[in-house]
């Protein structure tokens, strides 16, 4: 068994796979003060509930983008899943040109994004990450990296609307039916949620424009699935792509190859009109 590690800003996600079958995933809170001991027991616990035993896995596959935490993450994963993990852009490179000013400063969950999307769909794609902050990755129909945007995500605006606004109540994240409100739980529902929509709208018409070619619009992060359904340009929910494309690359890192995966794929948008990809 292989498992795999993205390590936000927010949560950090374990996943097992078996083959290239997910058999679970787990979800714990990042915290940057924790031990190695605290955070290795916390996984070989939790691993244990779901049935996995530490000596089944036979590597552990790193993303991460709280580098603070790599030396913790390494020693908890040495003592107690019994592997020396493997860290994407150390031991696990993505075969993808990176078309940008500066590459090292890419975050490593985006870039193992948008190298599983595009060894997927073999097409030109956006892909719309919703966690911390919500980013937007850009890759052309020949594979390359293109760029991307970054905004704070829903959760953080959230969070910063009613740490300041004294007279907010903390409201919950319910798809809004209108957009005129006509109470105060409304209005804050279709800003954070209608408003983020079009901010991720707004922005995948705007790179669409610029790519001038056919693209799959692909979301993944926690919130994917919820704001799929106020977004108007949102095609593919993929909830676990970090999660599998740190399983393709240890795939490809173990038998030296660069396979790729099969999928049906669905109509590409550019702009308001639909194309045959």
């Amino acid at each position: 068994m292989l498992a795999v590690m993205d390590i936000g800003n927010t949560q950090v996600v374990l996943g097992v796979y078996e083959g290239s079958t997910l058999r679970c995933r787990l979800r714990m809170r990042t915290e940057r003060k924790a031990t190695s001991d605290e955070l290795g027991h916390l996984m070989a616990s939790l691993l244990a509930r779901h049935g996995v035993l530490i000596e089944q896995i036979e590597a552990v596959c790193v993303s991460s983008v709280v580098t603070q935490l790599d030396w913790v993450v390494e020693e908890a994963c040495k003592t107690y899943l019994g592997q020396t993990p493997l860290w994407v852009k150390k031991q696990l490179q993505a075969a993808m040109p990176l078309l940008i000013d500066r590459p090292e400063e890419l975050g490593a969950d985006r870039l193992v994004n948008a190298y599983a999307a595009w060894k997927k769909y073999r097409s030109a794609l956006i892909i719309v990450d919703m966690g911390t902050a919500t980013t937007w990755d850009v890759v052309s129909a020949a594979g390359e990296y293109l760029g991307g945007a970054i905004a704070p995500g829903v959760e953080i605006s959230s969070e910063a609307l009613f740490q300041s606004a004294s007279q907010l109540s903390r409201v919950p994240l319910e798809n809004p039916v209108r957009a005129i409100g006509k109470n105060t739980k409304e209005h804050v529902q279709i800003g954070l949620v209608l408003g983020h929509a079009e901010l991720i709208d707004g922005l995948v018409r705007r790179m669409q424009q610029e790519l001038a070619t056919p693209s799959y619009v692909i979301a993944t992060g926690g919130l994917a699935p919820f704001m799929k359904q106020a977004s108007k340009t949102i095609q593919i929910v993929e909830p676990d792509l970090t999660l599998s494309g740190l399983c393709l690359l240890y795939q490809e890192y173990k038998s030296g190859t660069r396979d790729s995966f099969v999928s049906d794929r669905p109509q590409c948008v550019v702009g308001h009109q639909e194309a045959a990809c």
